[in-house]
């Protein structure tokens, strides 16, 4: 008594996986398909059952179908192996690894499944060997992007630039390959020269494909300028090409990655607004967008942001990165455990390593920061871990591994004034370097007159060596443009400082109607209005408000996690 085959394919065409895996169980256990009389047989019914438990999301078990098909075919009696291999050969031609529900075993496809399989397992070694032992001419587009990946992951560069190349010049609207090309530093010109040029009949024609190929020329010009750490120059391509596409949620995405990368806070936090608007089950970035709500002490949005992740996909690197930065207020160590499991789900996840290395900084562990900073650099340089690396080494006080940081920033990136201000930070550690750490503040003010990141950093030299009334002057003439809590801050310190203490009382108000949550202010605040009563700011003080308002706190974290 057979199990009919075409109801297992029907399974499996109607998306009925766990039907599918069950059937699938009767047909490579039923005993007129055995091994020794009908191998090839055995073979198909085990690549069916495998296509099941893919499908239904059973990894391991697909793979050891798969496995189990394979060696059922390589003994098929080598007296049926010429009509096999006809048969084989035309299912080539017109199957796909999308086609899971194949009527003859195709080896090469089987191979495919078995890498893909172990690729989302994180077993790339595995499903490298599976790739490499489909002969270069036989592999298709998809076989070529996999095989793309695997060499990337294991380092093999050269290897993985010429996979990529060889899927753009079948399809030059593979936007995975031209990210991956121009990470790996491929110019954008040889990207372009890949595409396919196609024939035309006319000058009409000539310029509607013109026309049509242009944003993707664009695209990789944005991409390559990203790549090579030319911001501004990534974000004028991207702002075209928003342009000609409005409400690209994509495009949008990558000017806000790109906006918190440079430190644009406020243009990174409106473009992921747009996008949640657009589309709120966007999860790509949004643990960027996690670390500015942060920033932002905008404690009520970043909750709504976790407790939505946490609705549309838990398992998402992204959402673990997410729970990290909320949770590292109340429990460093539970933030960790988080960021641990997010590189965990994607080893090439940077984001997870830029934060595992602010969170040990945050511990006081600038050694193991150092370890963070460096696998993200090691995944893909970007301004932010070279800025980690340098405060890191800073408070270990090893100011030569820092000042070389700061000088391999530089070098990536000859016209950011943040690179110039991290050099400016290393020489201002030391006090025989301040006079050339105010020259590199100075520069990155001349490159970027706004960037008020230089000129806090230059007011504070100004207060270390005397100077309270020029870090004044200078900190005021940012006021008329910048809305900015951190601003206000910096000049009521100053005034504090010199006993100015209206004037600092004035300055925290100001930066708390901005940022309530500002936890410099809150501080400066509260131990200001203790001079101005003429108490001991020092002297210690129980709280127990404050202790009955964290338990609170602590509670309505734990029940939305």
């Amino acid at each position: 008594m057979d199990v009919p085959k075409d109801y297992m394919t029907t399974l499996l065409d109607h998306g009925l996986f766990a039907s599918a895996q069950m059937l699938g169980s009767f047909l490579v256990s039923s005993s007129s398909v055995n091994l020794d009389t009908s191998p090839h047989l055995k073979a198909e019914n085990l690549v069916l059952l495998g296509d099941a438990l893919l499908r239904d999301k059973e990894y391991k078990r697909a793979v050891h179908a798969y496995k189990q098909a394979l060696h059922c075919h390589r003994i098929i009696p080598k007296q049926n192996a010429s009509a096999v291999r006809s048969s084989l050969s035309a299912s080539t031609r017109s199957s796909s690894p999308n086609s899971f529900n194949i009527s003859t075993v195709n080896e090469n496809e089987v191979k495919f499944k078995i890498a893909s399989l172990y690729f989302v397992l994180n077993e790339n070694r595995a499903a490298l060997v599976e790739m490499e032992g489909i002969p270069s001419k036989a592999r298709n587009l998809q076989m070529n992007l996999l095989m793309g990946k695997l060499y990337r992951n294991s380092r093999h560069t050269r290897a993985a630039i010429t996979c990529y190349k060889e899927c753009l010049r079948h399809c030059p609207c593979i936007i995975e390959a031209i990210i991956a090309l121009a990470e790996m530093g491929v110019a954008a010109k040889d990207i372009i020269s890949l595409f396919p040029q196609t024939p035309t009949r006319g000058a009409r024609s000539t310029f509607d494909h013109f026309d049509s190929s242009r944003w993707l020329q664009r695209y990789v010009e944005a991409q390559c300028c990203i790549a090579s750490n030319d911001y501004k120059g990534g974000l004028e391509f991207f702002a075209e090409l928003l342009r000609r596409f409005p409400n690209n949620i994509h495009i949008l995405l990558e000017m806000a990655k790109v906006e918190a990368i440079i430190g644009k806070t406020e243009e990174a936090i409106t473009d992921f607004e747009k996008v949640r608007s657009i589309d709120p089950y966007v999860i790509t970035y949004m643990d960027e967008y996690a670390m500015l709500l942060k920033l932002k002490s905008d404690n009520s949005k970043l909750h709504r942001l976790v407790h939505d992740l946490l609705n549309i996909d838990p398992n998402r690197p992204e959402v673990f990165v997410a729970l990290s930065v909320l949770w590292e207020r109340r429990d460093e160590r539970g933030a960790l455990s988080y960021i641990e499991k997010s590189i965990r789900i994607d080893e090439r996840h940077i984001p997870g390593y830029i934060m595992k290395g602010n969170i040990y900084l945050s511990m006081n562990r600038p050694e193991a920061a150092v370890v963070a900073f460096r696998g993200a650099q090691q995944l893909r340089p970007d301004l932010r871990s070279y800025q980690g690396l340098v405060r890191s080494y800073l408070a270990i006080s090893n100011i030569k591994e820092a000042l070389y940081a700061a000088r391999e920033a530089m070098k990536a990136m000859p016209q950011s004034a943040k690179a110039l201000k991290l050099v400016g930070d290393v020489h201002a550690s030391s006090t025989s370097g301040r006079e050339k750490a105010k020259k590199f503040y100075e520069s990155a003010l001349r490159l970027e007159p706004g960037y008020l990141g230089a000129a806090l950093a230059l007011a504070e030299l100004h207060v270390i060596e005397g100077r309270n009334g020029d870090a004044v002057t200078l900190l005021e003439r940012y006021l008329k443009d910048w809305a900015d809590d951190s601003l206000h801050v910096k000049l009521a310190q100053v005034f504090a400082a010199t006993n100015m203490l209206q004037d600092a009382l004035s300055h925290y108000h100001a930066a708390l109607r901005i940022n309530p949550q500002n936890e410099a202010a809150n501080k400066g605040l509260d131990r200001l209005e203790k001079q101005l009563k003429g108490v001991d700011p020092d002297a210690p003080e129980e709280d127990e408000e404050n202790d009955v308002e964290d338990a609170d706190a602590d509670q309505e974290e734990t029940e939305l996690l």
